[in-house]
């Protein structure tokens, strides 16, 4: 059976612009405190924590989705990447991220699932209210 991660989180910004904040490398990197290699072109490379997570752009509809192969130095070799699913939309004054992250390997799963929040929505929030 497949693994899946769902997850959402209301930010203070509007859709839009967390969409560009995920796929701008300069902004990510900001709010993550770590360079970042992303662009939004389908083929693109993605490289974030020093390496610790590393993918493929597969896909993107300006300003609502982000498709990602994903995959941790966490996988064992033999682990196909992961698939990352970002939806961005507007909610209430600011914007909701909703996650679905499949395939993370049974050993990874709860570390990916908390990396989330302790790596991404945390920092982003941080850095949006500062």
């Amino acid at each position: 059976m497949r693994s899946v991660i769902r997850q959402s989180v209301v930010l203070p910004a509007p859709g839009e612009r967390l969409f560009d904040m995920f796929v701008s490398a300069d902004l990510h990197g900001a709010f993550t405190g770590s360079p970042v290699t992303i662009d939004e072109k389908p083929g693109s490379p993605f490289t974030a924590f020093d390496g610790a997570l590393s993918g493929t752009m597969l896909e993107t509809v300006r300003p609502v989705v982000v498709v990602l192969s994903w995959r941790s130095v966490n996988f064992q070799e033999s682990d196909p990447d992961s698939t990352l699913i970002l939806h961005f939309n507007d909610h209430d004054g600011g914007g909701v991220v909703d996650l679905i992250h499949l395939d993370v390997p049974d050993h990874d799963f709860e570390g990916v699932t908390n990396g989330w929040q302790s790596y991404y929505w945390t920092p982003w929030r941080k850095y949006l209210e500062s």
